[in-house]
């Protein structure tokens, strides 16, 4: 069973929308081991609501906190500690799209943070999105997997960049998966459209 795990180099940078998309391209399932806030229509929901395949299983959280925080502050309200011993990948003989929370370094506990729920099989997609700052947020994400032993593609996310997508290209070497518009509005048909667009490369990772 291959695992692909979303991360982000900030938070609202399109994860989830990626998560969909990836999910759609590979009917494949989908699990966020933690969500922090908007229980009442989770990260699961939303990619729920935007694929049409029906091969997808969607997981239960291994935790859902109540505020919208860095989950270890989240959990420190709810009363408990976050243990990476419960966040267990779902059993599954299909694909597993495994969405992050944040970035790789939110802290999750005192000690650990998202990077330390990445498996070394994991095959993981960055999502950058185009703002001042996301260069240095992406050479610093992707550098850290390199150094970690991954070898992380990327999906860009924004209007089309190309002095910011080129010379992240450059100095990491990571493969490009592809480059998500700013869209008007966000659907199953969009979700659809990038999902066949990104379907050959998915399936190589």
């Amino acid at each position: 069973m291959k695992k692909i795990f979303i991360t982000g180099i900030s938070t609202e940078v399109g994860k989830t929308l990626v998560s969909a998309i990836v999910t759609e391209a590979l009917n494949s399932d989908y699990w966020k081991p933690i969500q922090a806030g908007e229980l009442e229509h989770s990260d699961t929901d939303k990619v729920k609501e935007m694929i049409t395949n029906k091969k997808s299983i969607f997981h239960p959280n291994s935790y859902a906190l109540k505020t919208p925080m860095s989950p270890h502050a989240s959990a420190k309200i709810d009363g408990i500690e976050i243990n990476l011993k419960k966040i267990i990948p779902p059993k599954t003989t299909n694909t597993l799209v495994i969405e992050g929370a944040g970035g790789l370094l939110v802290p999750l506990n005192k000690k650990e943070t998202i990077l330390d729920i990445i498996a070394p099989d994991y095959k993981i997609i960055v999502v950058s999105r185009h703002y001042l700052g996301s260069i240095n947020h992406t050479l610093l994400t992707i550098q850290l997997l390199q150094q970690k032993g991954y070898n992380p593609s990327i999906i860009f996310s924004g209007a089309m960049l190309p002095t910011t997508e080129d010379i992240i290209k450059n100095m990491t070497g990571a493969p490009v998966i592809g480059r998500i518009n700013e869209e008007p509005e966000i659907n199953k048909k969009v979700v659809k459209t990038y999902a066949n667009l990104f379907k050959e490369k998915l399936s190589l990772l």
